[in-house]
């Protein structure tokens, strides 16, 4: 593996792992919403590995070379966070006292499960594992193109698995005495994920016409 992609490949991972987006705000509804770090996070880095493994055996291309499989994933991406964004909503319009287990519903399987959904089907992620993986690889070297693409898909996943608790920690630690400060940022999280979901849409939509 050259050295000089690898280490390319992970600067610009890190400056799009930094990048608030769809991840960023599951992780922080996860971090105020009280419940268990673990199971949410390890289901991003779960849909990520999915996504990894699937690049490395030649889907990624298959992707890349169809916009149509890419426009179907990126709505199915838009429909899921939209779903967790007006659930969000939903739940916090309830009473105050009610919204320090607004996060904590569903067991540790269901958080897994929503986690992998939102990493599995998140167009950043996407961008980063189908159209940026295969550029970073090379012919000048020993390694199998598949093997180069699992070790940069896994840089990847280890810059989330970094990131993602830290900024749901953060949020846990800043707004742990704050109920109502909980509350918005519970809002605010649930309305990121409906906006980015409806600019994904949008979006799609507009290439049509």
């Amino acid at each position: 593996m050259d050295p000089a992609l690898a280490l390319g490949f992970w600067g610009v991972t890190v400056l799009l792992v930094c990048t608030p987006g769809a991840d960023w705000a599951y992780a922080v509804s996860v971090g105020v919403g009280g419940r268990s770090l673990a199971p949410s996070i390890g289901g991003i880095l779960f849909g990520y590995l999915v996504v990894v493994c699937a690049v490395a055996v030649g889907l990624g291309a298959l992707v890349a070379a169809n916009p149509v499989l890419m426009d179907v994933l990126t709505i199915g991406g838009a429909l899921y966070l939209l779903w967790l964004g007006i659930g969000g909503l939903v739940r916090s319009a309830g009473p105050l006292t009610a919204h320090a287990d607004t996060g904590a519903a569903g067991s540790p399987l269901a958080s897994f499960l929503r986690g992998a959904g939102v990493s599995g089907f998140n167009p950043k992620g996407l961008l980063v594992l189908v159209a940026l993986v295969p550029q970073f690889t090379s012919t000048h070297t020993d390694w199998a193109p598949a093997a180069q693409m699992l070790l940069l898909g896994g840089m990847f996943v280890a810059t989330c698995a970094v990131v993602y608790p830290a900024v749901a920690m953060l949020a846990r630690r800043l707004l742990a005495a704050r109920p109502r400060g909980t509350v918005i940022m519970s809002r605010v999280s649930a309305i990121a994920m409906t906006l980015i979901g409806v600019s994904l849409l949008a979006e799609r939509v507009a290439q049509f016409w």
